[in-house]
């Protein structure tokens, strides 16, 4: 394919934890544009529910797009990707140090305690990289949309590792083909695989508590809001 051009794909998860592969397109640059052609396309193929919520990584073309066509669904930025920005504005001494300062507010039990993790790593290590805590600090709200939803998912919705997961195999085999041939060559490759991936893919964990998630139930910091009283998750 042009070098320009790159594949869009979208996995999404039903109410019972079943995987499935609703989208896959290419794109210029990962653009707002054609993110959003691949959700308006979503829409007219008959999503009628935004999805809750939407993980992806730092292009912000897709934040863009799902803004647009899906303005009440909360976007999570994967937490993976974020580390790796972080990462690349620091020297390798200072590696593990910080990225053990993320990992605790990755890991913190509630929103409350992850701001407060946030805020001590900004305050850490902004004097000597302010660059990289500046790359830290822009995603804030939208690292942390996970705490509003079931504790049991959490995993799944803080990285987009079921997509990795996924293109692992795509990029292995246009590895090996080097020259992918036409773009409708390209997507058919990319479709197939991706086909016979997910007959073996499995349920996501924890996936009783999407029911309540469809049916618009709150939680807070993972725990299912009911009535007005909290109640912990089965």
């Amino acid at each position: 394919m042009d070098d320009r051009l790159c594949l869009l794909v979208i996995i999404g998860s039903d109410e019972t934890g079943r995987k499935e592969l609703p989208a896959l397109s290419d794109g210029y640059r990962e653009s707002e544009a054609s993110w959003t052609e691949v959700l308006m396309d979503l829409k007219q193929r008959g999503l009628k529910e935004a999805p809750e919520p939407a993980a992806g990584d730092g292009a912000s073309g897709f934040r863009k797009a799902v803004a647009k066509c899906w303005p009440q669904t909360d976007r999570q930025r994967c937490r993976v990707h974020k580390t790796a920005n972080v990462m690349e504005k620091l020297p390798k001494v200072m590696q593990p140090k910080v990225k053990e300062a993320l990992y605790n507010i990755w890991q913190a039990e509630t929103r409350e305690q992850a701001y407060a993790a946030f805020d001590n790593c900004i305050e850490r290590f902004s004097p000597e990289y302010p660059k990289a805590m500046e790359c830290l600090e822009k995603d804030k709200d939208s690292m942390l949309a996970f705490y509003d939803y079931p504790a049991e998912n959490w995993q799944h919705i803080r990285t987009t590792s079921p997509v990795e997961s996924v293109f692992a195999t795509v990029r292995l085999r246009t590895a090996r083909t080097r020259n992918c041939g036409s773009r409708t060559t390209t997507l058919t490759m990319a479709f197939k695989l991706m086909e016979v991936a997910q007959k073996k893919w499995f349920r996501l964990r924890g996936y009783k508590p999407l029911a309540d998630v469809l049916q618009g139930i709150k939680s807070v910091n993972g725990v299912k809001q009911n009535g007005g009283q909290k109640q912990e998750a089965a």
